[in-house]
């Protein structure tokens, strides 16, 4: 049985004092972290982040796992890339404060996520997405030699990301399970055909329209920022190119190896199949969802395999 955030007074009083507390509910949507917002009696609201295994709905071993991309979220991890991206001048919520051991105090951004600005205002949407055009080039081209796994390259996390979540749909899909080896083909050979790089960038790691919130000016404010970290900036492109589809162009920001782009394509796509089934094992309260993503991947995975 999982035990959520029960709310404490006293969580907030160092931060916010004695204001009055009239609602406090958990949010909907997050995986491995929970939100709740906070209202207050004189109409203001703040969000509290709480990382605790209760909170997540990820099983103990996903594709993930290893190296850049392993780890469970804590909030030590969230600190740490808050710091990095507001040092980048990269609008994200404001942390007001922290309690216990796994809580933030967050902004509370009321006016929506990008996603629902571009369904509702498409023009409006279009400006914000310059907007974080702009945020995306100062972190891409924000250049490091070193991201973090002395003699390891990226490629070669990926390679094994994309090899690991193949297993993994190979044992659960079995249109995957039927093209697995022209499957291993497409991931040896655009591996092969990658050429050694020295300098990486700093991405979001997982930046949909959904990761997006947008300010009264317009402005756009990056959430779920854990996964934040020095890497190819190609992985960020080739998820972004996923997400947002035909607006992609619009954020194009740096020059991008298409070889990178190529591999990195596809290891997106085995892993938005094998990661949402591995969720889909527990119980993660939002099923539908998660199968309209594995079924759009699974397509994508037979689209790039008969292409070649």
């Amino acid at each position: 049985m999982r035990s959520f955030l029960t709310f404490d007074p006293q969580l907030l009083r160092p931060t916010f004092g004695t204001r009055e507390v009239i609602g406090f509910a958990r949010l909907d949507g997050g995986t491995a972290k929970g939100v709740y917002r906070v209202t207050f009696a004189d109409g203001g609201t703040v969000l509290i982040y709480r990382w605790h295994p209760d909170e997540n709905f990820w099983p103990a071993r996903t594709v993930i796992d290893g190296g850049p991309f392993g780890g469970d979220p804590d909030r030590d991890a969230f600190v740490a890339k808050h710091a990095l991206l507001s040092g980048l001048g990269v609008r994200v919520p404001h942390l007001l404060g922290l309690a216990g051991s796994d809580l933030a105090l967050i902004e509370d951004v009321r006016n929506g996520t990008l996603e629902d600005l571009l369904t509702h205002d498409a023009a409006a949407g279009r400006e914000t997405l310059g907007r974080l055009r702009e945020m995306l080039h100062a972190m891409h081209s924000h250049t490091s030699a070193d991201f973090g796994w002395p003699g390891r390259t990226c490629v070669e996390f990926v390679l094994g990301r994309g090899r690991r979540a193949l297993a993994e749909a190979i044992a659960r899909v079995p249109r995957i399970a039927a093209i697995q080896e022209q499957v291993r083909y497409e991931l040896s050979t655009r591996h092969a055909a990658i050429q050694p790089r020295s300098v990486h960038g700093v991405i979001h790691g997982e930046l949909g329209p959904d990761h997006v919130m947008v300010d009264d000016s317009g402005d756009p404010i990056l959430i779920d920022i854990e996964g934040t970290l020095v890497f190819d900036v190609e992985w960020e492109h080739a998820f972004l190119e996923l997400r947002f589809g035909p607006l992609y162009p619009r954020l194009h920001t740096v020059e991008l190896d298409e070889a990178r782009m190529s591999l990195y394509r596809l290891v997106h796509y085995l892993s938005l199949v094998a990661g949402p089934l591995m969720l889909l094992d527990g119980d993660f309260p939002r099923p539908e969802f998660m199968r309209q993503i594995v079924e759009g991947n699974i397509e994508r995975v037979l689209s790039a395999v008969a292409a070649g």
